[in-house]
This record gives C-alpha cells, structure tokens and sequence, in this order.
C-alpha cells in the first residue's frame, strides 16, 4: 500500500510573473480564517482589488519560510499603511496583493491571501472569523482559539529551531525587508476607510 506523498501549494499574482509554492507542511499547519478589519480591506482598495465589504478577506496564517518563491522575486513589493503598521506585500508588476508580515522577522507569521491560490481546496475549512461588524462600530471574534493556538505553537517551533531566520521577505544578515517599503501618508491612508 502506497503513501500518498503531500504537494506544495502553487500560487501567483494576478499576471503569473511572481510565481511560487506554499510548502505541504505550511498547508497542513496553516490556519485558515476570514478577516473583516478595516486594514485588510483598506490594502485591498490600496492595491485596486474588488472591495471585499461587506464581506472579509480570506487569509492562510503560516510561517514566513513556508513561503517558497520560484520566479519573479523581483517583483517583491512592500507597502505599509501607517510608519509601524504591518507590512503588506504585493507583486508590482500587477499590484496583486501577497501576504502580511510584522515588522521584523523575529516574529515569525505571515498571513497569505488565499485568492493568490489558483485551488484552495486543500486549505482545509475556514476555522476563525476575525473583526466580524456587530453594529455601533463595535466588532467580535468567531473561533479565535484556534487562530490563537496555532500562532503560538508555529511561532514557538520556529523560533526554537531558527528557521525563523529562512524568510523570504527579510534580509538574513541585517533583518532588514527585502523591499523599500511605499509608506502611506495619512491623507492616503484616510481615502482607504471609507
């Protein structure tokens, strides 16, 4: 009786020049959530995809070095919304949005945007709803055990053995972004909340 051996996940930008794969292993300890904040839908507007509202944008949280490029790395962009907002990266030769990584890769997350996944059926279910609007400007969470649980141990695990330090968005020597970020001003950032 034969194994069956897992894949990589492929997935590109809009246009295919920046290409690559999400390891089998970043899938299998990924989680998969739905985020309705208004950051995640305010980098959407910035990168001209539809406006996801009402509804969330779908995101895979993993580990940075479970993101494998092969091709187009020069494309690599980066935007932030605010001087310490997270760091928001995208493909420039289509302004097809990529993942979110803190600051620094001593902390160890990115969440990818599962729409860059030609068949995301491999995901798995959604497991966590986060920032879901209640009205009054007020917002809850579904799940976020699970979010929280699976952040913990992937950060913990990866900080311990140091393949922290096996990002694709940091420069391994000095820890800095691979890309200069395009830090928005605030009158850019207001025009995105709507």
């Amino acid at each position: 009786m034969s194994r069956k051996v897992a894949k990589d996940t492929p997935f590109s930008c809009s246009c295919g020049s920046l290409h690559g794969r999400i390891s089998a292993a970043g899938v299998k300890r990924g989680t998969h959530v739905v985020c309705y904040c208004h950051d995640c839908r305010a980098a959407q507007l910035y990168f001209g995809q539809p406006d996801p509202a009402p509804g969330p944008v779908e995101i895979l949280q993993m580990l940075p070095e479970e993101i494998l490029f092969d091709g187009g790395v020069e494309h690599l962009a980066l935007m932030q919304l605010s001087p310490k907002g997270m760091m928001r990266w995208y493909a420039s030769c289509c302004n097809a949005p990529l993942a979110t990584t803190p600051t620094t890769p001593k902390f160890p997350f990115a969440g990818f945007i599962v729409k860059r996944i030609p068949d995301p059926s491999g995901l798995g279910p959604i497991t966590t709803r986060g920032f879901i609007p209640t009205g009054h400007g007020k917002q809850t969470h579904e799940k976020i055990g699970s979010a929280v649980y699976g952040l913990v141990t992937r950060v913990a695990k990866s900080r311990m053995s140091g393949s922290w330090k096996n990002t694709p968005f940091f420069d391994p020597g000095t820890f800095d972004p691979v890309a200069e970020p395009v830090i928005l001003s605030k009158s850019e950032r207001a025009a995105l909340y709507p």
